[in-house]
C-alpha cells in the first residue's frame, strides 16, 4: 500500500453449498491496514451459481440484491438501481462460479479461453472480461502445484486488476489471488492451507 509492504496478511476464504443453495466469505486482514470482508449468497442451478445478496464490508457495509423477480440489481448505496443480465455473478461468486464451469468443461482450460460476464460490485455492475492466459506453476506450501492464471485485465484507468490461479488438483478452485488497484497498491493472497482438498 502506497509503495510500503506489509507483511502479515492473512486471509480466509469459506466456501460451502448443498447443491440448492451457497455460501461464500472472503475475509482480509492485516495489521494497521484492518479487515475487509466480502460476502456472497444465493441460489445453484444447472447453470451453476445465482447469487442473491453481495455484501463487502470495511469501515461499513455496501451490499448488492439481485432482485430477478424485477429484473434489476438494487444497491444499498443508493446508486440507481441496473438492469440484470443473464449470468450475472458478484465479484466473489464469479471465481468459484468459473471454478466450476472449468470443472464441469475441461476443454475450456486453455490459452486464450474468454468469459465476458457481468459483474457486481457494491456500487455498481460492470462487464468483466476474462481470459484464461497460461498454465503455471506455483510453489506452495503444499509442494509445486499446477494451475491456470485467469486474468481481468482494466478497461479504464481506474479498474482493478484481479489474477486468480485455478487448481485442477482442486477441483479448479483459487490458490492464489492478486488484486492491484490503479493506484499500484495490491493484496496477493496464496493458498497456505484447506480443510478439504
Amino acid at each position: 500500500a502506497r509503495r510500503i509492504p506489509y507483511a502479515g496478511l492473512s486471509g480466509e476464504l469459506r466456501w460451502q453449498h448443498d447443491g440448492a443453495h451457497y455460501a461464500a466469505r472472503l475475509e482480509i486482514g492485516a495489521p494497521f491496514l484492518g479487515k475487509r470482508v466480502q460476502t456472497s449468497s444465493g441460489d445453484v442451478d444447472a447453470g451453476g451459481l445465482r447469487p442473491q445478496r453481495y455484501s463487502d464490508r470495511a469501515r461499513s457495509e455496501l451490499a448488492a440484491h439481485f432482485e430477478r423477480e424485477k429484473g434489476q440489481i438494487s444497491f444499498s448505496a443508493n446508486t440507481p438501481a441496473t438492469p440484470l443480465l443473464a449470468g450475472a455473478q458478484d465479484r466473489l461468486s464469479i471465481l468459484l462460479q468459473l471454478a466450476g464451469q472449468l470443472e464441469a468443461q475441461p476443454t475450456l482450460a486453455r490459452p486464450g479461453t474468454r468469459w465476458v460476464v457481468q459483474t457486481v460490485g457494491p456500487r455498481e455492475a460492470e462487464i468483466w472480461q476474462l481470459e484464461l492466459e497460461a498454465a503455471e506453476t506455483l510453489d506452495l506450501p503444499g509442494g509445486p502445484t499446477a494451475t491456470w492464471r485467469l486474468v481481468r485485465a482494466p478497461q479504464r484507468e481506474y479498474d482493478t486488476r484481479v489474477e486468480v490461479w485455478l487448481a485442477p488438483a482442486r477441483h479448479h478452485l483459487p490458490v492464489q489471488l492478486r488484486l492491484t488497484q490503479a493506484s499500484g497498491d495490491r493484496v496477493q493472497l496464496t493458498l497456505e492451507s484447506a480443510d478439504n482438498p
